[in-house]
């Protein structure tokens, strides 16, 4: 299954009011686990970027004056992203800005049926929590150390990371190791010897009938001192 974890920065908070994206990222997931594969993309608004967004994603209108517009990265976005479904956190907003910029590259919208919200299903599986990427990080054990600003790839890859814990986590190794660097730490757990069980005799004689009335039971046959 491929699935393609996306974020976008963007310069305010409605493509109505004029706002536009300035940067996407997004991540293949190929049955839960990162491919390797990914896109990055800044882009020119068009526009000034509000001193309130750059503080955000510390994105200024002089390091984006020389990037593309976004129809000239539009159709490398698509090929990248495929019919595959979408993971956003917080999808509807995502969707709106990338929608409103297909239509006015003159490509089709995204449906939303193929839109996954992390924000929802976090709301669902965690109740009362916290619902931020942030929080949900924290609560995942996952690095938050590079987020300085906000980045559209570097979010993607955390939401990468919080989509799998949500949908169950993974082990990342056959070894059932309990503390790995790839995934979220876990607690050392005390040594437990065996604990040994007296048996009543009359219980030990009761299963022993049992197993001898067993008609051609194969660990008679393969006893050392069966006929």
């Amino acid at each position: 299954m491929r699935e393609i974890v996306i974020d976008t920065e963007t310069t305010g908070l409605d493509p109505k009011d004029g706002h536009r994206i300035v940067e996407v990222g997004a991540i293949e997931l190929v049955e839960r686990v990162p491919s390797g594969r990914q896109i990055h993309l800044y882009v020119n608004p068009g526009r000034p970027v509000p001193p309130e967004a750059e503080k955000v994603h510390g994105l200024s209108d002089a390091f984006l004056e020389d990037k593309p517009r976004f129809h000239e990265v539009a159709d490398r976005l698509l090929d990248f992203i495929g019919n595959s479904p979408l993971v956003a956190h917080n999808a509807i907003f995502d969707w709106r800005f990338l929608s409103f910029e297909l239509e006015q590259a003159g490509r089709e919208s995204l449906e939303f049926a193929r839109m996954i919200d992390t924000v929802e299903m976090a709301r669902k599986i965690l109740p009362g929590a916290k619902h931020s990427l942030d929080a949900l990080c924290q609560r995942f054990g996952i690095d938050l150390s590079r987020r300085v600003h906000h980045g559209a790839l570097l979010d993607a890859e955390l939401l990468a990371a919080v989509y799998v814990e949500l949908t169950g986590g993974r082990q990342m190794g056959l070894d059932l190791a309990l503390d790995q660097k790839d995934g979220p730490a876990r607690a050392a757990r005390p040594f437990r010897p065996a604990r040994r069980f007296a048996v009543p005799e009359a219980e030990r004689q009761a299963h022993a009938a049992f197993v001898a009335a067993i008609p051609n039971a194969l660990w008679a046959r393969l006893a050392p001192d069966a006929p």
